[in-house]
């Protein structure tokens, strides 16, 4: 409770901060693998960020693909959604959906600022899922990511690949800032899916289709899944460096500290249920 306002028109509970606002952290520049299918723990970074290295996290223990909780920025509450690359690789399926998007709404709903650390690749796949019913859960993230009045910040750490990188509160769902490390890989699809579709013919037709392959593979990760050409279009705000995410947050917060933003009239939406 020492996050939340006691109702929707008070602000947060403020703690005078300790934490240094400029800290570098050189944790951050070297805690994402170079190898894009080798895992790491989202919590290592979240806690790197944030004030004196405290996350309350929420919901630990269910749908732990997805992370959620609260924690202060410059002595501020703040929402925390983030991917965790060390279950099922970060994917989304529909109780992750459901998990952040309830945690969303809450944030909302107390005017407490959300901040999204990226790196999926994609919706989790498979028939159970699709009995389950992904696209019903799945858009419930789209829509409170999308409906969400507070301020959004998006850090992109690593694949932000097709559906599942607009879903995770990407430029096209209203986001204020968003944010990528050179780490991030922004595309519709991953490098090896893609290169078996676009360069089919090259590689059947090579002499040496197995060399043929990866360079192909290598030849999509320098032209489409670097963030620098997601930044040319806009829809990254600034590529940083990994150890000054905490200052860039916490400056794009108090750029944000003002914003209101309006609706068109109506009773409410109508949420996918």
């Amino acid at each position: 409770m020492a996050y939340l306002p006691s109702n929707n028109l008070d602000d947060a509970p403020y703690k005078e901060p300790t934490d240094e606002i400029n800290r570098f952290s050189d944790k951050l520049t070297s805690v994402v693998p170079e190898k894009s299918n080798r895992a790491y723990d989202i919590k290592e970074v979240i806690t790197e960020i944030v004030d004196n290295g405290k996350f309350f996290e929420v919901q630990k223990d269910f749908a732990q693909n997805i992370v959620i909780g609260y924690a202060r920025m410059n002595g501020k509450s703040v929402g925390i959604v983030a991917n965790q690359p060390k279950v099922k690789a970060g994917a989304i399926d529909c109780d992750a959906s459901d998990k952040a998007a309830r945690f969303i709404r809450t944030c909302d709903c107390f005017n407490i600022p959300i901040i999204t650390f990226t790196d999926t690749p994609g919706y989790f796949p498979g028939v159970k899922e699709e009995h389950g019913g992904i696209i019903r859960h799945g858009a419930k993230l789209l829509y409170a990511y999308a409906e969400a009045t507070v301020p959004k910040i998006n850090i992109i750490t690593r694949k932000a690949y097709g559906g599942a990188y607009v879903a995770m509160s990407s430029k096209h769902l209203d986001t204020d800032v968003v944010l990528a490390w050179p780490t991030a890989e922004i595309a519709v699809m991953g490098p090896e899916g893609a290169t078996n579709i676009i360069f089919k013919d090259d590689i059947a037709q090579s002499h040496d289709p197995i060399t043929t392959r990866k360079d192909k593979i290598q030849e999509y990760k320098n032209k489409f899944a670097t963030p620098f050409i997601a930044a040319q279009r806009g829809y990254v705000d600034d590529v940083i460096e990994p150890d000054s995410t905490r200052p860039r947050i916490i400056a794009a917060l108090e750029m944000l500290s003002s914003k209101r933003d309006s609706r068109p009239a109506k009773k409410h939406g109508n949420l996918p249920v």
